[in-house]
């Protein structure tokens, strides 16, 4: 059963509103579209669900296109290499259901997908939910350049980030009982796709990844990392083991050391498991730790991409709340002990082996323990010049290095941890005013910092510079 409260008709003036008929065409197109972008996967994809049955309602081909910027400085080949690897696996799986997926290098990803549909006399466009601005941008500007209606589908949050909320929540407090008060309703198994009966007749070759991933212009100087691969079957083997050996000690999830979290950020980010599906398998395990880990996968996730639909920037201090701007500007001539420049947080080169531990983490495993994240980010703004100082290198080391990086929850979390965004006034102090603080000490009492220093930071002391 398709849920229209998931599908959202984008208009070519920007307003975007709930979809009365998400099965409107337009009456003369021969195939339906569905553009693939944030929910990378053929699994329980609402996006290519509603895309299926709509073309299944009008007796139409249905393509899966896929777009690729080619020169993004801005992005590492870790990321898309990892991207990639999820691509080859779907394009396999969609041929298997009769479904022809074309991936479109083009720096101008609208003006690709605009152009692909009126080549191929596209009926509608289906396409993903993304907050992030960029993104809502492209959507619109298809909307505008395309005579057939363009819907967007929430396949990534569980209960729609525009059904849920239509502002700016204050925090997880006031997002939560809304999500629970309708999540038995939205928490269900999903379909799968079938194969598709109405043959697209144009050629479709594969795409080969590997010479798209050599003709790529982006940050070669930050490589994959060995161990880890992106792609449907990975992310549901990550998952398979996280249930199986991990989550019954979830409640150590703040232990750096532990091992204790599920690690599946990359997956997530590139939508290659969908949290409904992780969500649905693990609500019937009845234990505190599924408990914590729903919170974090429903509440906590949901919530920052409220934070990134709805705030006035989610990259800059306009979208910290009001008293958070009042105590860095109080705060804005304080004395700052120390001082360093992006190259060498870059270099994890700074007086702090625990802050540099948590940099060698990020630099060479494309990902920071979600407790060290925090710790790794309030420094940030003790040892630059100003909370927006921060925020710009905080943002630039997050989506340069993470596998998850350019993410609503890497945006979020640096928002709350600079700006205090989701959080409350505390105790004034020194450069931090009312910003919660914290400190290496603190971290002591709560894990063997020693131990993830040794791990993370002295393994890597042969090594002259990180990047």
């Amino acid at each position: 059963m398709i849920d229209s409260r998931r599908i959202y008709l984008v208009s070519a003036d920007g307003d975007i509103q709930q979809a009365d008929d998400y099965c409107a065409i337009h009456n003369q197109g021969s195939c339906l579209v569905y553009w693939m972008s944030r929910d990378q996967r053929i699994q329980d994809n609402w996006g290519l669900l509603c895309a299926q049955y709509s073309a299944l309602q009008h007796k139409l081909p249905l393509v899966i296109v896929c777009t690729i910027v080619p020169n993004c400085f801005e992005v590492s080949l870790r990321q898309y290499s990892f991207m990639l690897d999820g691509l080859k696996e779907i394009q396999q799986k969609a041929h298997t259901l009769h479904i022809p997926f074309f991936s479109v290098l083009s720096d101008e990803p609208s003006i690709a997908i605009s152009t692909f549909a009126q080549q191929y006399n596209a009926a509608a466009i289906f396409t993903d939910f993304d907050p992030l601005s960029q993104s809502v941008f492209n959507r619109v500007k298809v909307a505008s350049m395309v005579e057939c209606p363009v819907y967007e589908v929430d396949s990534h949050n569980i209960v729609p980030a525009r059904f849920i909320s239509q502002k700016v929540e204050f925090g997880a407090y006031t997002l939560r009982p809304k999500i629970k008060r309708v999540l038995n309703e939205f928490l269900v198994d999903i379909p799968s796709p079938i194969v598709h009966p109405f043959p697209f007749l144009h050629d479709s070759p594969l795409t080969d990844f590997d010479a798209i991933q050599s003709q790529l212009k982006v940050n070669i100087d930050i490589q994959p990392v060995l161990g880890i691969s992106g792609g449907e079957y990975h992310a549901q083997e990550a998952f398979s083991l996280f249930v199986k050996n991990t989550l019954s000690t979830y409640h150590l999830r703040n232990d750096p050391n532990a091992k204790a979290v599920s690690g599946l950020s990359p997956w997530l980010h590139v939508g290659n498991i969908s949290s409904q599906r992780i969500a649905y398998e693990v609500k019937d395990i009845q234990s505190e730790q599924s408990l914590s880990f729903l919170e974090e996968l429903i509440v906590r996730k949901e919530l920052a991409d409220n934070y990134c639909l709805y705030a006035d920037s989610y990259t800059d201090s306009k979208g910290f709340p009001n008293w958070a701007k009042t105590t860095h500007s109080i705060h804005s001539f304080d004395k700052r002990e120390y001082l360093y420049t992006l190259e060498q947080f870059k270099n994890a080169e700074t007086h702090d082996e625990l802050w540099n531990a948590a940099q060698c983490e990020l630099v060479y495993t494309g990902r920071m323990h979600g407790y060290m994240r925090m710790y790794w980010a309030k420094k940030i703004l003790e040892w630059t010049h100003s909370p927006e100082e921060a925020q710009s290198i905080a943002i630039y080391l997050n989506d340069a290095y993470q596998l998850d990086g350019r993410d609503p929850n890497g945006y979020t979390g640096i928002a709350w941890s600079i700006g205090g965004v989701h959080d409350r006034a505390w105790f004034e102090r020194p450069i931090f005013g009312k910003i919660r603080y914290m400190n290496a000490n603190g971290c002591k009492s709560k894990f063997d910092t020693k131990l993830y220093i040794k791990h993370h930071l002295h393994s890597q002391q042969n090594t002259d510079t990180l990047f």
